[in-house]
């Protein structure tokens, strides 16, 4: 199966929750050959990871779930020079509108549109400004 999502941090992160979505957990389960994931939401989890007191089990598990699940599981997409010049001109184009993203979000954004991909994600509201970039909301489903 070729690749189909790219999951947003919030998504990927769901399974770590004390009461995770079922939906969610379904989702990521039944696409599981179609997900991939950017770098930069690896990026994020293990960011926050390190926030967390040195050795604690919550950071522990995460970094855990980073190495076992999504490394093993999941592509892991980078930032390329292609993501980069559509990234430069739609964060240029929304500036002009006056709108500000997210520096992380549109990089995000970028490597989604760059490899026409669905971006999934909670925070609709967070990416719906970029143009033709296709978003799904699992928790909403």
């Amino acid at each position: 199966m070729s690749l189909r999502y790219l999951l947003d941090t919030n998504t990927l992160s769901e399974p770590l929750r004390k009461i995770p979505s079922l939906t969610v957990l379904k989702k990521i389960q039944s696409h599981q050959t179609e997900i991939a994931t950017a770098a930069l939401v690896l990026y994020e989890m293990i960011r926050g990871a390190h926030c967390l007191p040195e050795q604690a089990e919550k950071q522990v598990r995460i970094l855990q779930y980073v190495d076992k699940f999504i490394r093993v599981n999941f592509p892991i997409l980078p930032y390329t020079e292609t993501t980069a010049s559509w990234h430069g001109i739609e964060v240029a184009r929304l500036i002009m509108l006056g709108k500000t993203p997210s520096p992380i979000d549109s990089q995000i954004a970028a490597i989604a549109k760059t490899n026409d991909l669905i971006l999934v994600t909670r925070n609709v509201k967070d990416f719906d400004c970029f143009t033709d970039l296709h978003i799904e909301n699992w928790f909403e489903e």
